[in-house]
Order: C-alpha cells, then structure tokens, then sequence
C-alpha cells in the first residue's frame, strides 16, 4: 500500500503536492513548518511558493499563494473580492467606524495602553477593547511601568492574515504630522464620551448601557 502511495505521490508535481498542504492549512504556515512538511529545504519551499503562484496565474485561478504573518497562504485572488464578500452575509462580522479607529490606533501606536488610546480619541474605548480581543485582533502585551500599570495592547498573527500583512513593517508610512500642544484640562472635567455600542450580528441595534461618569 504505501508503494501505491508513492507511486500516485510521484504523478503529483511538487508544486500540486504544496497547494494541498496549503490548502488543507488553511491558515499561513511558517517557513519551517513548511520545509519539515515537504521534507525539504526552506529555499526549495520559497522557489516552490514561486512556482506554484506562476503556475495558479498562468491557469486563470481564483487562488493566489501568498506570505502572510512570516508564511505561506493560499488565499483568494483580489479580483474575486465581490463574489467573495457575500460569504459575509451568513454572518456579518463587519467592524464599526470606532472600532476600526480603536484598531488603527493599536497598530501604528503599539504597545499603547486604554489611557492613551482613549487620550488619541476622545472617547472611552470599553467596547472597543473587547470587541477587538473577541475577534483576535488584538491582545495584551504586558503592563507600562508607570503609575497603575495600566495593560499594553498590541496587535496579533490574526491581524495580520486578516488584512493581508506579512509583518508590521508592511503597514504604510503615517504622514507627518505637526503636534499640537496639549490643552489644561479644566477642573471637574468629566470623562470623555462613551463610543457608540457595536451593531449586533443580525442587523439589530444594540442595548445600550446608560452608565454614570466619576
């Protein structure tokens, strides 16, 4: 039996063999894990990735390989993108405007703690937070030692394959901006505003809390 496995692993390319392993992967594989898997070389796995890319364009696919988070993926090709987003409207899972904000800030500012992204916004970021550590997008990186140790947020390996980044160094260049210079804050100032609450899944408004400011 396993000469006939052999044999029918041989009629595969190397390049077919590595769609398969991507495939079945579903999400990115790192280098290594990759050349342990093919029982090959890390440089024969990134001309193989290279192969099978030309290979899957030269066909017409609706798959493309791609490194993402330090790997590889098999993923979607950008121009099905709006066939593929109706898969979304199983289960909309769709950002709001302020929590998309709330991740932008983690991701150029990171590690940054609730304190300071809440100084950046203007705004109490509860529902934020947790709707981004639900998700993955973000997790804890440790406590600043200052005064409360306040938590550190950073983004993760989630974030990355969500929004198609091999690494952060892939994030575009912040403009630069002229700082402003901070404004006294005037005594008995309450707390900034509380963010809007995330839409539920199925299209219904969410409950909102009325909760009192110290």
């Amino acid at each position: 039996m396993k000469e006939n496995e052999a044999g029918r692993q041989a009629e595969l390319s190397r390049e077919a063999t590595l769609e398969a392993v991507l495939f079945a992967a579903g999400n990115p594989l790192p280098l290594a894990s990759l050349a342990a898997i093919m029982d090959c070389e890390e440089p024969d796995v990134v001309e193989l990735a290279r192969d099978l890319q030309a290979k899957l364009t030269s066909e017409g696919s609706g798959l493309t390989v791609q490194r993402v988070a330090g790997g590889y993926q098999l993923v979607t090709r950008p121009e099905t993108y709006a066939t593929v987003e109706r898969l979304s409207q199983v289960t909309d899972r769709h950002l709001s405007a302020p929590t998309m904000e709330t991740l932008s800030i983690i991701a150029f500012k990171q590690p940054i703690t609730k304190p300071e992204i809440e100084q950046l916004r203007g705004v109490r970021v509860e529902r934020a937070l947790a709707k981004l550590l639900e998700l993955d997008l973000i997790c804890e990186l440790g406590r600043k030692q200052v005064i409360g140790r306040p938590i550190l947020y950073g983004t993760t390996a989630t974030f990355l394959r969500c929004f198609g980044l091999d690494s952060l160094d892939d994030l575009p260049q912040l403009p630069d901006v002229p700082e402003q210079p901070e404004q006294p804050e005037q005594p008995g100032q309450a707390d900034g505003p509380e963010e809007p609450a995330e839409p539920s899944p199925g299209g219904g408004s969410a409950q909102h809390e009325n909760e009192q400011h110290e």
